[in-house]
């Protein structure tokens, strides 16, 4: 896989935002000119608003997505003594998980019946299988 910085793949996304981007600017155009129309509303000024955004939001997922993967590939390539640093505990200080303990059967009469209708209807349908 390349790791150069221009890679088929960022570059078609990078076109893509860009693409993007011009569509929903051509439809903000588009609601503009509706607005200023005889029949236009302020719905259409507010997408006039809206358009931009949508357009510019796939260029901040790469953003997004690209700030993530180098804050994960730092937190993988530092020493152990740096993430205590970060506010993450050690592995020998994360507490363990607290075990639930299920009621049993003859502490619930009311479930208990449940349960044993239950084991009765599967037990005749494994009979009619």
């Amino acid at each position: 896989m390349p790791t150069g910085l221009f890679t088929p793949r960022r570059i078609a996304i990078g076109v893509l935002c860009v693409a993007a981007f011009a569509v929903c600017c051509g439809l903000a155009w588009w609601q503009w000119n509706r607005f200023e129309s005889a029949s236009g509303s302020f719905q259409n000024l507010g997408y006039v608003l809206q358009w931009p955004l949508f357009g510019v939001f796939p260029a901040f997922m790469v953003w997004r997505i690209w700030k993530l993967r180098r804050e994960a590939a730092a937190e993988d390539a530092a020493p152990e003594e740096s993430r205590a640093e970060w506010g993450r505990k050690p592995v020998s200080e994360v507490p363990a998980p607290r075990v639930r303990r299920a009621p049993a059967d003859d502490e619930d009469p009311e479930l208990a019946a449940y349960n044993r209708y239950l084991a009765e209807l599967h037990a005749r349908d494994q009979r009619e299988s």
